[in-house]
Order: C-alpha cells, then structure tokens, then sequence
C-alpha cells in the first residue's frame, strides 16, 4: 500500500499530514505577508522613477520570496533551520531571538497555528479529495490576503487573479459548482460591490471601499457560484459592523478612520464555501420556508 492509498482509506492520518503541512505552510505565508508588500512598493517606486525619467536606485541586495534568508528585525541574526521549525521554534526559543534576546513577535506562530488548524479542518471535512485540495489553496490565500489587507489596507492583484481563474478552471471540472454559475458568481460578485462603491460616492463624495474588495468577492464567486454571494455579503457586513466598531473604541480611534474589509469577506466567504448550504437551509426551516 503507498502513501496516497493509505491516507485515502485513513482520514485521521490525512487531517493529522495535513495539519503538519498546514503548519510549514504557515511559516511560508509569514514571509509572504510580510514581503510582498514591500516588492511591490519597490517596483512601484521604480516605475514611478521610470515614468519621471529620473535614473533607476540601485538596489543593494535581491529582495524576493525567497532571498535574503529571514533575519531578526533588531539585530540581523539570520534564521538558522532549527530556529524556522513552525511553532517548536518559537516555543523552544520562549519567543526571543536566539542572539540578542528581542522578543520575537507572537504573531509568526499565531500564523502558523492558525494555517495548521484551517487545514485540518478542511482535510477533515472533505476528505481525501480533489475539493480538499482546491479548498487548501484557498484557505492559504484568503488567510494571506486578509493580513495584508489588515496591514496595509491592500489586496493584491498578484493573489486575486490567479485565484480568481484558478477557480473558474477548477469549476470547469464541476469541482464545487458549475462553470457557468461559477462565470455569473465571479461577475456579479465585481458588479454588486462596485455598485455599492459608485452610488455611495455619489451619495457623499467619498470611497467607501477599494477595487480590490471587488475582485474579492468576485473571486469567491467564482470558486463557490452566485449562491455564495448574498451570505458573503451578509456575513461579512455584519462581522466587519461589530468587529470594526469595537477596533474603532479600542483604538480610540474616529468613526472616518478606514477599515479594511478584505478579511471580512475572506472570513465569510470560507464560512459560506463550508458551511453555506447549512446555514441558509436552517434559516429558511426558522423562518417557516421548509
């Protein structure tokens, strides 16, 4: 029996890979949280450096997903492998830097944990299956679009679009929906929201959102079809109500200051990819529908 045959007949196996690979995954997302904003800061200043004609700034080392090695923000101690293990590390460390003892920021595990667990989850709920794996890749990239849009209030067209059309292709095979309801769900997501932007603009002269919650939601409808889009909206509209006000007391912040929406409608466009069948057929059985 090999391996594929043995976590096929043996989910607890699968859920249990999975969690660990969830975690490794984790540790990678960390650095593309952190990175990608920063390259794509550097190639816009650099075109906007093109567009000015002014001469091109050298840059003293490559800054990509991949290189330079990780380093402590205090004191540029490169990340050996034993200290790179997910969440061990980090425990095994007590949370310091191995070389000037900074305290290393609880957020890095808190990734790693939180990728482990979505992906047990989701091997636990499909199973060993080809939505298993179309629904891992998901998870990993709401999970890393919603930090930075946290961070930077940005969601990058470098995530969106490829799983945009990553989920038309795999809605080609019927993988959760049907390519055409998956080809409706991508453009009424864009349309319902752009919408919602204009005529709030129109309204009180001021952007309410940004283009990238657009290509969100669209590309939850392409993976998950039309019928995803009115509990997304939903879900999400009221999270990001009672999230963002507590943040705004907490912060002590005003009522103008910008929220960013893109982890709102990641969180319940998962919940309603998982979940949204059940939540909508028990509230039509509550509300007397059934």
């Amino acid at each position: 029996m090999n391996l594929l045959d043995l976590l096929a007949g043996n989910l607890p196996a699968f859920v249990f890979l999975t969690f660990v690979f969830g975690l490794l995954i984790g540790s990678f997302l960390n650095v593309v949280i952190y990175r990608l904003p920063k390259m794509m800061q550097r190639d816009w200043e650099n075109q906007a450096r093109e567009y000015l004609q002014l001469p091109e700034q050298a840059s003293a080392t490559t800054f990509n997903l991949i290189l330079p090695n990780s380093q402590c923000p205090h004191c540029g101690h490169e990340i050996q492998v034993w200290e790179n293990i997910p969440l061990l590390s980090w425990l095994a460390l007590r949370g310091k830097c191995s070389a000037c003892k900074a305290p290393i920021s609880k957020r890095y595990p808190a990734v790693e944990l939180a990728c482990g667990l979505l992906s047990a989850y989701v091997a636990w709920h499909f199973g060993f299956t080809w939505q298993a794996g179309g629904m891992l890749l998901l998870s990993w990239g709401l999970l890393t679009m919603s930090l930075i849009d946290a961070d930077h209030q940005l969601l990058p067209d470098d995530l969106v679009l490829p799983l945009l059309w990553l989920g038309l292709i795999v809605n080609s095979f019927g993988l959760f929906t049907s390519l055409p309801e998956a080809l409706w769900g991508a453009v009424a997501g864009y349309l319902s929201l752009w919408l919602v932007y204009w005529l709030f603009k129109l309204v009180t002269g001021k952007e309410g959102m940004g283009y990238g919650d657009f290509k969100l939601l669209a590309m939850l409808g392409a993976w998950g079809g039309w019928q995803v889009l009115p509990l997304t909206i939903l879900l999400s509209s009221l999270v990001g109500a009672v999230l963002g006000v507590i943040m705004l007391r907490l912060r002590n912040a005003e009522t103008s200051t910008p929220i960013p929406f893109g982890p709102y409608l990641a969180i319940a466009g998962w919940i309603a990819l998982i979940w949204g069948e059940q939540i909508t057929a028990s509230y039509l059985k509550f509300a007397g529908f059934n």
